[in-house]
């Protein structure tokens, strides 16, 4: 089993950047493929970013390709998401989880209980 924390949401001007982080606890973080995804209030979960267990592969959402940047540190068990040229609409609660590497949120079994990121216009 593994527990997902998330941090490094707050609020931002446009154009500014933030850098989530995901913790996890547990000896088989590296067993695990690492998705970010986020929803905005009246919004389904929408997929965001994800990484390979070894963290070879990587896959973006259309929307924030070329803008974010998802890596992992096995070693020290955590995910970031570099999150540059942030727009009004990237706005949400966003959460990490750990499954199997797709974009469906069903494929993941844990998730973070997920931190803020506001960006102002």
């Amino acid at each position: 089993q593994v527990q997902l924390v998330e941090s490094g949401g707050g609020l931002v001007q446009a154009g500014g950047s933030l850098r989530l982080s995901c913790a996890a606890s547990g000896r088989t973080f590296s067993s695990y493929a690492i998705a970010w995804f986020r929803q905005a209030p009246g919004t389904e979960r929408e997929f965001v970013a994800a990484i390979s267990r070894s963290g070879g592969g990587t896959y973006y959402a259309d929307s924030v390709k070329g803008r974010f940047t998802i890596s992992r540190d096995n070693a020290k068990n955590t995910v970031y998401l570099q999150m540059n040229s942030l727009k009004p609409e990237d706005t949400a609660v966003y959460y990490c989880a750990a499954g199997v590497f797709s974009v469906l949120a069903g494929s993941y079994n844990y998730w973070g209980q997920g931190t803020q990121v506001t960006v102002s216009s």
